[in-house]
Parts: structure tokens; C-alpha cells; sequence
């Protein structure tokens, strides 16, 4: 057995037998651009807590990893410490490149169908583990991981048990259910064949405006870590001697380690400018409890600490994770994280891995970082020592699973009982976690619970949406524009009160806009947010974006006309909602309580005998604001939450949101017509006869081009754009002010034109993206030329289509601008970045 230092087990007493009669010595790193000492991102290790890993050292396992290691060639090694994304690797592939684990982003899934059944994803767990296991040619077989987000249930696949987000399970501070959630969830992920998901999140946010807040328990480092090791337990199983899948249990991973919640303005995959005892104390308690736990594996966070990237920090991922705190399995990067390390790309980082990590998620980059570390790993600059030890890292985890005697996915234990996704049980449990989650804030003249032999109006844009209600990560990425018909056997909201009125003999009206015939006794408002995930939901303010502010007329209408008002709140966090509980009589933070929304009805209604049939129990785990100013005063404090016999009539709070503007517009740049703040609409030949459009009708380009305003939503809320065809035409939205959408490209985000074609052009249409004089990428989509005439639509662009052709998306100055040689009648109303679209094109 060769000698290799293991820096988890450093802190072991385990005596280690050289048979070897010296040590190599690694050369020193080459080429690898490192960050300058600074005090601010030095780390401490003295004083951090230790954790206690509770899996002890095993000789005879630790002997079959050294035999696996010695039979596996350069190549294999390199492979082991790679995942890829389904939708950009095939079972070929895995096989070929020895890749060690395959993971399914938000919007990957079996032959690129986000609603395929539960067979197709078997099947292709079956396929991908063939592969890696396929010892043909002499090859080492190591059976491969698949990771999925699970975050909130087995929530990629269609008819599975939506849970609440975990900004609900909070503020039910009630750890046991919390387990039993998560041992449901490891049941439905086995039963379609996959084994590791990157939960539970123990992240401790500190700013609402962040677009992952409602991924964390609380912003209460304490509650969190009480979550956490019954999280895992729910998960794996307790540690023991007993392989992970033995039982009805998968893989954990908790993340984001570190701080993913406390970076500056709540900016997503922003940097933590907070001080060591900070990042230790608040961002750092949970991760003792998940190690005592003994969490398989954890993901290393996109973010800074004081403008030090994590995922190459070795001061936190060797020096704290593995060797202070002593933990025991394996450090997987972020999607494509390591490409924002200092000196790194997403196709080259040897930084990442000698700073600790073990297992780069390169989802879409993969082929071309293999290329790369099997070429540092050729000429040292990724040490033998420590590639070698990162294998050993997955290897010890894959053995602990069981992986290696568990056989095709397929004929594991739980496989195929499909039965299993969307249980009764499950649901039950599911809505036993809605209503313990809801807190409710306002109550006055103890309006809740109601009478359900009343007639109830049910109103807002939220009842009848069980998508809205399950937020993002939800069978997409975003969770976007997914209808009721995708939740088989699901609760709506407007269901469970329906249920429950019927049920007693009462009546209920379902009216979005608060109309009616005969008067209710009572009305229910459903409102809030709509889905996001990540930086698509980062906020400027602490409020609802002004499309969603309609159902407040409503409140004020109906209580104007002497009729009680309930308001349901869906939300991934507390918001300045001081307009609302103004015009409501009762108030209702539900969170995102998922599929089941019958919960929600469980607590709103008395039983048929008139008594209280469930109580409210949620508390609030953040803080409730006055203003939406993050930094200003809180309206109500951790804890608070009202049950129905309270006392306390709320009086009228000041309706200031304390703020100037309520929300920004950035990554739309072209709206209703209109080139957004900062941004301006061009006309030009490509060269130098230049038109700014600011007022309609004009002409440009000599007479050319005729732009004059046209109706699309609203009055003249698009432009149309009319060229002759007897030269180049380029229409573009400029600024003096580059912007940066790395972090948009990444996350596979698009370029959103809505659009609607007059008369197809007489030439090839090419749309581009520049980057300053003589920097740029341009395509030319086929399909962009065949979008049917006279129908508004929104087209998708891929951003890393631009960047893949030139165009560098950290300093764009033109992010979109479209342009023809030939003839073309098209009106225009809005470009932006998002990920909804009619029709998605290509990269040709």
C-alpha cells in the first residue's frame, strides 16, 4: 500500500503501514494564478469548533480503496472527481470518461423532457450505471452517483410529494416532522433508481432581498442546527456499520458551505463581507451539527468571504471542513462554481481541487475540464497526492453507500414502486407541515377561524395554482408556468377550501378580482409572490414587485363593503406587507406550502360542530419588516405568531414603504415599447449613420427604416420596425455603462425577445451580443427566420450561445441587437433575461 496523507484523517489515530521505502515528493504548483495574502480572507482554524464524525477509521476499508486507487489509471482518477449534468453527457460518455458522478440541473431530465414519467428516469439510472461499471478494455469499475436537487421533496418528478419550502418548515420548529419529511423524500427519490440529493440546505440567510432566502430553516444559526442532524438522519439513516442503502435512505449533502446567506445586499452568489467570528458563529454552528451527523458529503457555495472565492479557498475547505472540524466525506463544487475562482475558467481549475475540493459539478463543461486536470495532473500541477486523495474521498463515501454490492438501480430495494411517489402518506404528512407552518399575524375580532357553513368568496391570483404555491425548484429549475395538470393527485388551495366548505354544507365563490353576486360572509384573499429560484429572485427592496400588488385593490374593496377579509400571503420570505395587513382583517403568512394545500384550509375553518379543529402553531423564524428598507426597523420579531383565541387587535400601521424606488429593472432592457433607464434604442447601418429612437414615427438610415409605435398589451407598448432592404440593417439596445451576466449565463438563463413578425425578411436574421469596440458573438438561428407571421411571441436565446461565439458577458455594452441584409417588418416589445419562453432557439 502506498502512502497517501488523507487530510480528513489527519486528526485519526489510525498508524498507517509504509510499505513503500520512500515518499513522493509533489512538485510545486505551475501556472496557477493565486490570490495575494489578504488579512481579510485568512482563516483561523484555532478557533472553530471541532465537530464529532462519527464514522471511525476502518482499516479494511481503507485497504480496499488504497487496491481500488492502485488499479485505476491516470485517466479513471480524473473521471472519479467529475460531474456532469444529464442533458450534456450520455451513459457513452460516462463510460469513456470514467466520470464519477452525473447530476440532473433544474431543467435537465430524461430525453429532455421535465415531465418525463418516473420509468424514464429509472431507466436511465439503469443505463448511466451499466456504463460505469462496464469493465470491458480492463477498465476499473466504479459505479457512478447521480445527485438531484431534492430540496423540497423529490421535486423533479411529476406526481411526487410536494413538501413546503424550508422558510415554512421554520416556523414549525418541530425537528421531528422535519425528519419524518426527509425520510419520505429518500423514499420517493429511491423509488426512481437515484441515491444522493443536495439537501438538506443549511444555509442561515440574513437578507430577504436574497433569491434563496426561502431555501433556509431561519435566519437563526441556532434552529438551523437543530434541524439539521434530524434532516440527515431522515436521510441516511443513523451512522453505522450498515451500508446507507440497505435501508430506505440516500445520500445528503448539506449546503451552501459558507455564508451563501450572509453576503452583501442578499446578492446571489455574492461575497460575505463579514468578519471570521461572523462567518464562524452564525454561517458555521449548522455544519457541526451536520458532521456530528455524519453528512456524506457537502457542496462548497458560489459565493466570496470578503472577496475570496469558497469553492478555492483552502483556508475553509482544508483547513477548517477537513481537518479542524474533521469531516469525513466528500466536498462537491456548485455548478460550475470553480469557473469564478481567481485564474480559473469552467474548462481550467486546478486551484479548486488543490484548495480541497473533491468532485467539480461542471454540468455542461465537463469534457474540457477533464482535458485540463488530466493535463495538471501530467505535469504536477494538481499533485498526484492530492488528486489521489480526492478519489479516496469518493470512493470512501460510494463504499459507505453501498454502492458497490447495491446492483442496477432498478433492483435495489424501494426501486419501481412508483406507488411511493405522492403516497397518502406522504400527502398526509405534507399537509400536516402546511398548517403547522402558517403563521398568523393579524387577527382582529378573532375573525379565524371561520364559520365553513358560510358562503365564502375566495379571491387573489394565487388560489387555484399549485405551481405558485410550490415555488421554485419545482419540476423546472424557476418552477415557472407550470398548470395544476402537472401536480396529479396535488391540493390546490382553492380545493382544500372547498373541501372544507362543502364538506359542512356552505358555499364558495372563486373570483380572482373579488366580484360577486350574492355577499359573502367572508373572503379569502390569496396573494404573493410568484415562483423564482436563485439570482432570479434577488430583490432591491423588500416588497412584492408591482404586477403583483393587484389583489391589494381588492382587500380594500371588499372591506369597504363590510366584508371580513382573510389574507393568505405566499411568499420565500418576509415582506413589507404593511398596505396588506392595513386592508385585511386577518393576515396569514403560508409560505410556499407546496402540493397539499388543503393544509391552508385545515386551520382557516372551524370543524361542522363549530369548534376549532386545528390551531395555529407556526412561529416566525425571521423577522417581519416595517419598511421595505433591508436595513431598517422590524415590524414583528422572531417567535411571534398568533393563535386563534389571541387577544390583541392590530391597529393601522404607516403604509411609507420607506424606500424611493420599489424595484429595479435590471435584465430587462426594453419594455412596453420603451428602452429601460439607462438604456437606448439604435437604428443604424452598422457603420456610421446612427439614429437614437425616442420619439415615433421616425426614419433612420436615410429613409430606410420607418419605426412608429404600435399596441401590444398597452397602447403603442411595442415599436415596428419597417426596412426597404437595399442595405444592412441593426437594430440594438446600447448603454455607456457595461453590464456583467456571467452569473446569468451560467445558470443557462436566456435573452427574451418578444416579437412579432410582419413580413418575413428577404435575408438571413443574425442576433448579437457586444462587448465593446471589436468584441462580440454573433449567431444566425434558422427557426429565428421561420417564426410564423402576424403572432406575438417570445423567443429564447441560450446567453452562452453569445459567449460560446465571442462575446464576453461580463462587460456588455449591447446585450442584444438583431440584424439583417435583406427586407424586414417586425414589431418589438420587450427584450430581457429570463428563463420563459414560446419558442427557445439554438445556437447554429
Amino acid at each position: 500500500m502506498t502512502l497517501r496523507v488523507r487530510r480528513h484523517l489527519v486528526s485519526s489515530l489510525l498508524a498507517l503501514t509504509v510499505t513503500t521505502a520512500c515518499v513522493r515528493v509533489p512538485p510545486p504548483p505551475i501556472n496557477v494564478t493565486t490570490a495575494v495574502e489578504n488579512p481579510a480572507t485568512t482563516i483561523h482554524p484555532e478557533i472553530w469548533p471541532r465537530a464529532d464524525w462519527p464514522y471511525p477509521v476502518d482499516a479494511a476499508v481503507e485497504a480496499r480503496i488504497d487496491a481500488i486507487i492502485a488499479r485505476m489509471t491516470l485517466e479513471e482518477k480524473i473521471g472519479q472527481v467529475i460531474q456532469a449534468d444529464i442533458a450534456s453527457v450520455t451513459p457513452e460518455d460516462a463510460k469513456r470518461y470514467h466520470l464519477g458522478s452525473i447530476l440532473n440541473g433544474g431543467n435537465s431530465a430524461p430525453d429532455n423532457d421535465e415531465f418525463a414519467p418516473p420509468e424514464k428516469w429509472l431507466a436511465l439510472a439503469d443505463a448511466f450505471y451499466d456504463a460505469s461499471v462496464d469493465t470491458s478494455g480492463g477498465r476499473t469499475a466504479v459505479p457512478i452517483i447521480w445527485g438531484t436537487d431534492a430540496v423540497h421533496g423529490h421535486s423533479n418528478i411529476v406526481g411526487a410529494t410536494i413538501f413546503p419550502h424550508n422558510v415554512g418548515l421554520g416556523a414549525m420548529h418541530d425537528s421531528d416532522l422535519v425528519q419524518r419529511i426527509a425520510e419520505a423524500t429518500a423514499l420517493e427519490l429511491r423509488s426512481t433508481g437515484m441515491e444522493w440529493t443536495f439537501a438538506p440546505t443549511i444555509t442561515v440567510p440574513q437578507d430577504g432581498r436574497w433569491g434563496r432566502a426561502y431555501e433556509g430553516y431561519s435566519q437563526d444559526p441556532v434552529l438551523v442546527a437543530s434541524y439539521v442532524e434530524k434532516f440527515i438522519e431522515g436521510l441516511q439513516g443513523k451512522p453505522g456499520d450498515e451500508p446507507i442503502l440497505s435501508g430506505p435512505h440516500v445520500l445528503a449533502s448539506t449546503k451552501h458551505f459558507l455564508a451563501d446567506g450572509g453576503t452583501d445586499q442578499g446578492r446571489d452568489q455574492g461575497d460575505a463581507k463579514i468578519s471570521e467570528t461572523e462567518l464562524r458563529d452564525i454561517h458555521g454552528t449548522p455544519y457541526v451539527s451536520a458532521i456530528n451527523a455524519g453528512v456524506q458529503t457537502i457542496m462548497a457555495s458560489f459565493s466570496s468571504w470578503n472577496g475570496a472565492k469558497i469553492t478555492g479557498h483552502k483556508g475553509l475547505l482544508t483547513d477548517v471542513l477537513k481537518e479542524r472540524m474533521r469531516f469525513g466525506g466528500f466536498i462537491v463544487s456548485d455548478w460550475n462554481a470553480h469557473g469564478q475562482v481567481l485564474g480559473c475558467t469552467n474548462a481550467s481549475c486546478p486551484q479548486a481541487i488543490n484548495a480541497g475540493l473533491d468532485m467539480y459539478m461542471a454540468p455542461d463543461t465537463w469534457k474540457p475540464l477533464y482535458d485540463s486536470l488530466l493535463a495538471q495532473a501530467k505535469n504536477g500541477t494538481v499533485p498526484m497526492d492530492r488528486l489521489e486523495d480526492a478519489v479516496a474521498n469518493i470512493l470512501r463515501v460510494k463504499i459507505r453507500a453501498g454502492l458497490f454490492e447495491a446492483g442496477r438501480p432498478s433492483s435495489r430495494p424501494y426501486s419501481g414502486r412508483f406507488q411511493l411517489l405522492g403516497s397518502a402518506d406522504h400527502r398526509a404528512l405534507a399537509r400536516e407541515a402546511v398548517r403547522k407552518s402558517l403563521v398568523l399575524m393579524k387577527n382582529n375580532n378573532r375573525v379565524l377561524p371561520l364559520n365553513p357553513k358560510s358562503h365564502i368568496l375566495v379571491a387573489g391570483d394565487g388560489a387555484d395554482d399549485i405551481g405558485r404555491a410550490s415555488g421554485g425548484w419545482t419540476l423546472t429549475w424557476q418552477g415557472t408556468g407550470i398548470g395544476n395538470d402537472k401536480f396529479p393527485g396535488a391540493t390546490s388551495i382553492l380545493k382544500g377550501i372547498e373541501e372544507a366548505v362543502t364538506g359542512a354544507n356552505g358555499t364558495v365563490h372563486h373570483a380572482p378580482d373579488g366580484s360577486f353576486v350574492q355577499q359573502p360572509d367572508a373572503a379569502i384573499v390569496i396573494f404573493g409572490e410568484t415562483p423564482y429560484a436563485e439570482f432570479q429572485g434577488d430583490l432591491k427592496t423588500l416588497q412584492l414587485k408591482s404586477e403583483l400588488k393587484g389583489p391589494l385593490a381588492t382587500m380594500r374593496k371588499l372591506q369597504a363593503q363590510g366584508i371580513p377579509v382573510v389574507a393568505v400571503f405566499l411568499t420565500g420570505r418576509p415582506l413589507w406587507t404593511n398596505e396588506e395587513l392595513n386592508a385585511s382583517d386577518a393576515f396569514v403568512a403560508a409560505w410556499l406550502p407546496g402540493s397539499e394545500g388543503g393544509g391552508v384550509a385545515d386551520v382557516l375553518f372551524r370543524d361542522k360542530d363549530g369548534k376549532i379543529a386545528r390551531e395555529f402553531e407556526g412561529k416566525l423564524s425571521f423577522t417581519w419588516p416595517m419598511t421595505a428598507n433591508a436595513k431598517g426597523p422590524r415590524l414583528f420579531e422572531l417567535g411571534y405568531g398568533l393563535t386563534s383565541d389571541s387577544a390583541s387587535n392590530m391597529g393601522m400601521l404607516p403604509e411609507d414603504s420607506g424606500v424611493v424606488s420599489q424595484e429595479s429593472s435590471a435584465g430587462t432592457f426594453f419594455d412596453k415599447g420603451l428602452p429601460t433607464a439607462s438604456w437606448s434604442l439604435l437604428v443604424s447601418d452598422g457603420q456610421s449613420d446612427r439614429t437614437r429612437i425616442t420619439t415615433t414615427p421616425v426614419e433612420a438610415i436615410g429613409g430606410r427604416v420607418q419605426v412608429k409605435a404600435v399596441d401590444h398589451l398597452t397602447q403603442e407598448g411595442a415599436r415596428q420596425f419597417t426596412s426597404s432592404g437595399s442595405g444592412p440593417t441593426l437594430i440594438e439596445l446600447v448603454t455607456h455603462a457595461p453590464i456583467d451576466i456571467s452569473r446569468e449565463t451560467n445558470g443557462d438563463v436566456l435573452l427574451l425577445v418578444t416579437m412579432r413578425y410582419e413580413q418575413l425578411s428577404s435575408a438571413p436574421i443574425k442576433l448579437s451580443m457586444r462587448c465593446g469596440e471589436g468584441c462580440g458573438g454573433q449567431i444566425a438561428p434558422a427557426a429565428l427566420s421561420r417564426l410564423e407571421v402576424g403572432k406575438w411571441q417570445t423567443v429564447g436565446v441560450p446567453i452562452k450561445c453569445f459567449a460560446n461565439a465571442g462575446a464576453d458577458v461580463s462587460k456588455l455594452d449591447a446585450p442584444f441587437q438583431i440584424s439583417t441584409a435583406g427586407s424586414i417588418d417586425f414589431s418589438l416589445s420587450r427584450v430581457a433575461l429570463g428563463t420563459v419562453a414560446d419558442t427557445i432557439l439554438g445556437c447554429e
